[in-house]
């Protein structure tokens, strides 16, 4: 400083000067939690987007197909949402009690914009993915810490059954984004953020549970956070979440009652994920299958987590978060435990479909990737009290190695094998061969899965022809009854008869060996037009 007060005060300006040109360029530049935050986001979307034109053949096969039939019929019949059809119950109507096609519909939407294409699908759900990630990130932030986040946000992103199931075409990643959404915008409200959080998270929230019932169980944390209001005698907040509930919950079984009674109306009479359930079986079965957990251990094993993210979710549950000074953090820090604990509530009680169609599972995966992203921190720092260590960041690097090729790697890729292809093929066979009107009768190398039917671009039946009651993943006993199947889809305007030469049932039996008699009803009374090492197509005739 000089003696000239002139001179003292333009210095004083120009240091102020420079000292707000800093803070507008700090402002302007994302903090490093944020380029974290996007650097696990670029990640996602690798493991999301991988591959993401594959044909619907993969090992979740059965189940895309019927949910990329009903974006078809969206597109093609009626766009009202309340009516889900499949093609794979003959002409129609084959409309069925389904859960609110909030995937199937953007998707045929894009169908109306673009043009059809299989994995139009699989991209809805990878988006619908990315929101689950960022969800995940900024909710566990709140109950823990932003490191906890972005070792949360990171275990989800690089966990096999995630990366599986956010790029298939099912409802299930929809269902997971939107109630992992509402969660955590119901908990920057319960903090004291905006009031209209609150109605925004009940729409989120309500949509997710519509997507897929299993949602329902990330209600518990807004329940649970609800009862800490009364108990700290905050009755006017907790009232407002409490109706809040109550018309979510009403909207909820508006709509599940109105499929139940569409599924009940319309042939075949199917409502999806109606039975294996503790109720149907009963306990005692249940109980003689110990509620197959070991179905789950042998999925998680081999399939959705390998022993990489098996480790880290015993650690991170064995050794839980430090306790917060601050109650309200206190109870923010619960919110993983009451998801998990709700979501194991409803496994028990549906363990036998759960087990039976395992993307059922990814209600956990929220919880498990945030204990799994604990356990890698724990197993990071170790006895170590600062994160930027050369140690800390050498095991953070292990550990993500060992998960790569361990776990993420070849589990995505196991699960991710062409096993419906020759399906695929014989749909396409079935398409270069059939008239604009013509239905097909198909049977994939999985007996009952629609793959065929769909690839053909036509309506038709899966055979044996399923629905409603009927066993539609296993042959007849004996050509009798299966060829008076026959004449009776003949009799309902069948058109072309294809199958897979190594359709095999849940029993092993291949249909060619098995019903042997159907081929050769089929060469005295059809006309064979392919027969090739893989599939064989017939034209059925008029009688």
């Amino acid at each position: 400083m000089t003696d000239d007060p002139k001179l003292n005060r333009a210095e004083g300006q120009q240091c102020q000067q420079q000292t707000s040109d800093w803070d507008m360029a700090a402002r302007n530049y994302p903090s490093l939690n944020t380029v974290i935050l996007l650097g696990i986001l670029c990640i996602a979307i690798v493991f999301r987007f991988h591959k993401i034109t594959l044909p619907l053949v993969d090992s979740f096969s059965w189940r895309e197909i019927s949910t990329a039939m009903m974006a078809d019929n969206f597109q093609q019949r009626s766009w009202n949402i309340f009516f889900p059809e499949v093609s794979w119950t003959g002409p129609g109507p084959s409309y069925q009690g389904r859960e609110f096609q909030i995937v199937s519909y953007l998707t045929a939407l894009l169908y109306q914009l673009f043009g059809w294409h299989d994995w139009f699908g699989r991209a809805v759900a990878a988006s619908f993915g990315l929101v689950t990630v960022f969800s995940l990130h900024r909710l566990t932030a709140l109950c823990w810490d932003e490191m906890h986040a972005h070792a949360a946000a990171l275990a989800y992103a690089l966990m096999p059954a995630a990366i599986m199931i956010d790029s298939s075409f099912l409802p299930d990643p929809a269902m997971l984004a939107l109630v992992t959404l509402g969660v955590w915008l119901f908990a920057k409200y319960w903090t004291g953020g905006s009031g209209w959080l609150l109605p925004l998270a009940t729409v989120s929230f309500s949509l997710g549970v519509l997507s897929k019932p299993p949602g329902i169980a990330a209600g518990a944390v807004i329940f649970y956070l609800m009862v800490c209001w009364i108990l700290e005698k905050k009755r006017k907040h907790a009232t407002w979440v409490f109706l809040s509930g109550l018309l979510s919950l009403a909207i909820i079984g508006a709509y599940f009652s109105w499929a139940i009674y569409l599924g009940r109306s319309y042939p075949p009479f199917h409502i999806a994920g109606t039975g294996g359930y503790i109720w149907d079986f009963g306990f005692w079965t249940y109980y003689r299958n110990s509620f197959y957990f070991k179905s789950v251990w042998n999925t998680s094993v081999l399939w959705f987590y390998g022993y990489p993210f098996m480790v880290l979710l015993a650690v991170g549950l064995w050794l839980p978060p430090s306790p917060a000074e601050d109650p309200k953090q206190r109870t923010l820090s619960a919110i993983p435990y009451v998801w998990l604990a709700a979501a194991l509530i409803i496994y028990l009680a549906a363990a036998g479909e759960i087990t039976s169609n395992v993307w059922n599972l990814h209600i956990f995966h929220v919880p498990v990737a945030m204990f799994c992203g604990h356990g890698a921190l724990l197993l990071a720092t170790l006895a170590s009290r600062t994160i930027l260590t050369p140690s800390v960041v050498l095991r953070s690097i292990c550990i993500v190695a060992l998960t790569l090729a361990w776990s993420t790697v070849p589990l995505v890729r196991t699960m991710k094998k062409p096993i419906a292809m020759n399906g695929k093929l014989l749909g396409e066979e079935l398409a270069r061969l059939a008239q604009p009107s013509d239905l097909v009768v198909a049977i994939a190398p999985e007996v009952g899965d629609p793959v065929a039917v769909y690839y053909s671009r036509a309506r038709g039946w899966v055979f044996p022809p399923g629905g409603g009651d009927a066993e539609w993943s296993k042959f007849v006993e004996d050509d009798a009854t299966a060829i008076a199947q026959l004449e009776e889809l003949r009799a309902q305007g069948a058109d072309l008869f294809g199958v897979a030469k190594n359709a095999a049932d849940k029993d092993g039996w291949l249909f060619i060996e098995h019903h042997d008699g159907v081929i050769d009803h089929l060469d005295r009374t059809a006309t064979k037009l392919v027969d090739l090492n893989n599939l064989l197509i017939y034209r059925i005739t008029r009688p």
